[in-house]
């Protein structure tokens, strides 16, 4: 159960924050911080298991058919990950504690910042792809609103609406490639898909599945040409963007190259892609960083470097570059999560992240000018620093490759990206800390608050612990990290900062006088301050999302013009096409109907369902006539029901058909009596061919189901209700047992369809109503209103006694709930609205709730007995003098949908009935 409380802990965290009534700075950093604290402790007691090399897991079915389930699992590689989001994450709430103004809101933020943890901890300790899916996506909302916390700036919210596009757009990548991969493996579980790499390699829908699983890690990891996104992210607080942007969110992507490594690496087209993507993204961003004139945009784009350089070494595809690749992901997220803190310390003290103007801040700032020129120098790969042995790995890994061209191309570029990346550091430390005097809007810079400087000071501290000692510090981490990616036992390696005179400690000492000397050359030439960015890979999104805006205006104006019967036209001919596509596709011939024989009566009653359709077509403009018959209409269906031996349906479609006629006749109450002329011939032509189009289609389906011998599952349900649900009425065990997700679907839309017209006509009133709506005075019947009363109680006993029985004979919630809705209806037209609201003195919008919330409690309750979602029992009580009476669970869930179908239909009757009675008192 560790795993689940590990995840539960960053949630919990936002919930509190969510709930207490007032919070304050310390209060709401505390929460967050003891959640992550909590969480490494979780992490510290799992670390024995993770040196033996255990795989840990908690698996809660939910649709196992579909392949669903809440499914944990930690290994080395997700645990080495998890304690980078929660280590990094406790010292970023303790920054951010210090770093935020008095008028940010802490609630919101921390807030925002735990969810976001929570989300980043569900993609480390995921054990289901599509459950990884799910917390994906919720990364890219959450860091949306951590990106645009400050919305008063057009910049925050054009950033997160950017970082949103790019990042939401790659997860649905990566959803389709999830499925592709699940329909290969036949499994979404992350121990099958692992252990089926070979199979997946050999598929024919590998390619297709690896590019769309790319995509998703290309985005969120900021691959060129899908860069742009991360440097205007940067208009975020600092501590969001040392938290997401540095150590994190933009992790994601590559920690997703590492876990499906086994699964999708080691073919030809995993090794060009990645390849070409990560080299390719490695040098444009460290070119471009070194030309920012923004402190943060220099950051930002040397982040997007070294990603590009995690993901190159993942490409080449060999043990000893996955190692290397683990390394550098956590030498990154200590050397640059130092530096993001460092450059909020600036911004926070001077007022400025200028280049032109943050100039010889030593003098000023020698404490914090000491700790980022020491994680300056590891960003560059110094010695004595822990970016210089993953620095020195990567550089050896790509003398190493046996691909030509990529044999000579690929050291070639490194060695470019290497030095370009010494003279951004060089950028950093010089034109911030020395070269002159600054010129800050703050005024006289000074140092922070102690404990803002805290977590960089940490931070610092691991990257001299690393590059010093690394056999004593970070080897036995970085060996379970690693392991838990490739799967198995690790090549050897040795973490030293002496190898011996090589191949890669030349490249590092070349890349190292180059950098300084490309830096002094851009310096002293004055080209760096003289470069204007202009952000060309934003203007080109701008200018497409304009488009595609404009395009999608045009589509909308087209179709959207008011007109209800073209809404439904539209949508009848796209039914159409697609329920008749597939007989288009693979036409069959009609099978003989010798077995089809049917009843007399009903003849009969489909004859006067004919007749009532050609009464509605000759008295339509007759809005009242026509409403009545298609109610009577409606009555054969029911009575067609009768005669096919399906009482449950018959009562359901006469219930629902009373119901509705009800609600057409009051929604009539505020339209003309008459229709509105005749349309043209053309159109009603199109709409008479439309119309015979459908029931020919409806006929002919009907036709070829009754016609043709199948297997009909009817069989199955009709076999296992009793044992299987403990109901003999197989009608109410299909919906409230068997297909029980189905009906939670279908009840919730139901609400919502009643909460949009309880919305809808709660702002209506005289001023928007036609002038042709205006009742007379309300005038009831005597006998109606006595009859109705006595009626009640009747009603209301009935409605009980249906849904006692519904688990076994012809009833349940749904009938009841209409049974005594019918009733109640009633009650208002008798004695109009205000009497009956002050005696039944109901919350309609309560029953709707507390129905959905009892459906759904039936669901989550198997989880406590380790069953899917919905799965029902049939115990038998024993009562004296009674004996053993079942009690199905299903009861609970019929009980809410009984609550959810009662109070929609009455929230709906209501609001039309109280329009009336207001517009007439009017």
């Amino acid at each position: 159960m560790l795993l689940p409380i590990l995840l539960a802990l960053p949630f919990a965290a936002a919930l509190i924050l969510l709930v207490a009534p007032r919070v304050g700075r310390n209060f709401a950093a505390g929460v967050v911080a003891c959640a992550a604290l909590a969480g490494m402790g979780v992490l510290a007691w799992m670390a024995p298991a993770m040196i033996d090399g255990e795989v840990l897991r908690f698996n809660v079915e939910w649709l196992p058919l579909l392949g669903l389930a809440f499914s944990l699992r930690i290994d080395g590689f997700a645990w080495m990950f998890a304690a980078i989001v929660l280590g990094i994450g406790a010292l970023v709430v303790l920054y951010a504690r210090w770093y935020l103004a008095e008028d940010d809101p802490p609630r919101r933020f921390f807030g925002l910042l735990a969810l976001f943890m929570g989300a980043m901890l569900g993609i480390t300790i995921a054990g289901n792809l599509l459950l990884l899916v799910v917390f994906w996506e919720m990364t890219s909302v959450s860091s949306f609103l951590l990106i645009g916390f400050w919305n008063h700036r057009a910049d925050a919210r054009l950033g997160a609406r950017m970082a949103l596009t790019i990042t939401g757009a790659g997860g649905l990548c990566l959803l389709a490639g999830v499925l592709l991969i699940g329909n290969i493996v036949g499994s979404y579980e992350l121990d099958a898909v692992l252990a089926a790499g070979d199979v997946i390699r050999t598929d024919p829908l590998y390619l297709s599945a690896l590019i769309l699983v790319l995509l998703g890690a290309f985005t969120k990891s900021a691959q060129f040409p899908l860069h742009f996104w991360l440097p205007h992210a940067m208009a975020a607080p600092t501590p969001v963007s040392a938290y997401l942007h540095s150590a994190t969110m933009v992790k994601a992507g590559v920690f997703l190259l590492g876990r499906m490594h086994p699964a999708l690496a080691g073919s030809d087209e995993w090794f060009w892609i990645v390849t070409s993507v990560g080299l390719s993204t490695m040098v444009i961003g460290a070119a471009l960083a070194i030309v920012q004139q923004d402190l943060k945009g220099l950051l930002a784009y040397s982040t997007i470097s070294h990603l590009g350089l995690i993901t190159l070494l993942f490409g080449l595809d060999t043990q000893l570059a996955v190692v290397a690749a683990v390394f550098h992901i956590l030498n990154h997220a200590t050397f640059k999560a130092s530096l993001f803190m460092a450059a909020g310390i600036i911004d926070h003290e001077t007022g400025t992240r200028d280049f032109r103007k943050l100039n010889g801040l030593w003098r000023y700032m020698p404490i914090t000018g000491a700790l980022a020129v020491v994680a300056s120098l590891s960003m560059a790969g110094v010695p004595l620093l822990n970016g210089f042995l993953s620095k020195e790995m990567f550089l050896a890994e790509t003398l190493a490759i046996a691909h030509p061209p990529m044999d000579w191309l690929v050291p070639a570029f490194a060695l470019l990206g290497a030095m370009f990346a010494v003279a951004y550091s060089a950028r950093f430390v010089h034109d911030v800390f020395f070269n002159g005097e600054p010129e800050c809007p703050a005024g006289i810079p000074h140092e922070p608050p102690r404990f803002m400087r805290v977590p960089v000071e940490v931070l610092v501290i691991v990257c001299l612990a690393v590059g010093i000692a690394p056999q004593y510090t970070v080897a036995p981490l970085l060996e379970i990290g690693a392991r838990g990616v490739l799967q198995g036992p690790l090549p050897e390696y040795t973490l030293a900062l002496w190898h011996g005179l090589n191949l890669p400690l030349v490249f590092s000492v070349i890349a190292l006088v180059a950098g300084v000397a490309l830096y002094y050359v851009l310096q002293r030439g004055k080209a760096l301050h003289r470069r204007d960015d202009r952000p060309l890979a934003k203007l080109g999104f701008d200018a497409t999302l304009e488009r595609v805006i404009a395009l999608s205006r045009r589509i909308t104006a087209a179709m959207e013009n008011g007109s209800l019967q073209r809404y439904l036209l539209l949508f009848i001919l796209s039914v159409l096409v697609l329920g008749s596509a597939p007989f288009l596709a693979a036409p069959s011939a009609p099978a003989p109907a010798s077995s089809l024989a049917p009843h007399p009566l009903a003849i009969l009653v489909w004859v006067l369902a004919i007749a009532g359709v050609i009464a509605v077509l000759r008295w339509h403009r007759q809005r009242v006539v026509a409403v009545i018959l298609i109610g009577a209409v409606g009555l054969a269906v029911s009575l067609s029901f009768v005669l096919l031996s399906a009482p449950d349906l018959a009562l359901t479609q006469l219930l629902v058909e009373m119901i509705s006629v009800i609600l057409l006749l009051m929604a009539l109450r505020w339209l003309p009596q008459v229709g509105a002329p005749e349309p043209a011939t053309a159109i009603r032509w199109v709409h008479a061919a439309v119309a015979v189009a459908c029931g020919v289609g409806t006929t002919a389906l009907v036709y070829a189901v009754l016609s043709r011998p199948t297997q009909s599952v009817s069989e199955y349900y009709l076999r296992s209700a009793v044992p299987e649900a403990g109901g003999a009425n197989a009608v109410n065990v299909i919906i409230v047992d068997f297909r029980a997700f189905d009906t939670l679907g279908e009840i919730a839309v139901y609400a919502i369809a009643a909460l949009i017209i309880h919305a809808m006509l709660k702002g209506a009133s005289s001023a928007v109503l036609p002038a042709h709506a205006t009742p007379g005075p309300h005038r009831t019947s005597l006998l109606l209103q006595i009859s109705t009363q006595v009626l009640l109680p009747l009603a209301i006993a009935m409605s009980l006694y249906l849904f006692l029985r519904g688990h076994n004979a012809p009833g349940g919630g749904f009938i009841a709930a209409l049974v005594l809705a019918v009733a109640l209806i009633l009650q208002y037209m008798a004695a109009g609205v205000r009497w009956s609201e002050k005696r039944i003195a109901s919350d309609w919008h309560a029953w709707i709730g507390w129905g959905l919330l009892a459906a759904l409690a039936t669901g989550l309750g198997s989880f406590a007995f380790g069953y899917p979602f919905l799965t029902s029992s049939t115990p038998y009580v024993a009562i004296p003098a009674i004996g053993a009476v079942p009690l199905a669970s299903a009861m609970g869930f019929d009980a809410g949908v009984y609550m959810v179908v009662l109070g929609a239909s009455m929230l709906m009757v209501s609001m039309l009935a109280r329009l009336k009675s207001e517009r007439g008192a009017a």
